[in-house]
């Protein structure tokens, strides 16, 4: 979905036709609902969609690298917290050889259909070779 009819941010434009990751509409969440119990860590994790949409408006607006963030965040909301934490670590400077950071773009692309993700990582990799960045 790349339509871009509401404004940044879409929470204030859009908040009824928002969805949460669970697939609950956005305008259901509110401290009543926290409070009673009612909404789950799903509910309060943002739906790829509303990733995508965010980023059509930034690219719109002349932003493509927030853009460009936007789209990479949208493919990485299936992904779970421990293996984007460990992600993150084989990101950090010598923390990974080429090869490793290979296999993980590559596991990305194959596991989560995270395209943008496997070309940023393997980006990374190229440039940590070449900076001496990787684990020795």
């Amino acid at each position: 979905m790349t339509e871009t009819k509401g404004e940044y941010p879409l929470r204030d434009s859009e908040t009824d036709a928002l969805l949460t990751h669970s697939g609950r509409p956005l305008s259901d969440i509110s401290a009543d609902a926290i409070a009673a119990g009612d909404i789950t860590g799903d509910d309060l994790r943002t739906h790829a969609d509303t990733l995508r949409r965010q980023a059509a408006i930034a690219r719109e607006a002349g932003y493509p690298q927030l853009a460009a963030n936007f789209s990479r965040a949208a493919e990485l909301t299936d992904v779970p917290n421990d293996e984007l934490l460990k992600i993150y670590e084989m990101l950090r400077p010598e923390r990974a050889s080429y090869d490793e950071l290979t296999r993980l773009a590559d596991y990305l692309e194959a596991t989560y259909g995270a395209k943008e993700n496997a070309a940023f990582i393997k980006d990374a990799a190229a440039t940590y070779r070449e900076r001496n960045l990787l684990r020795r």
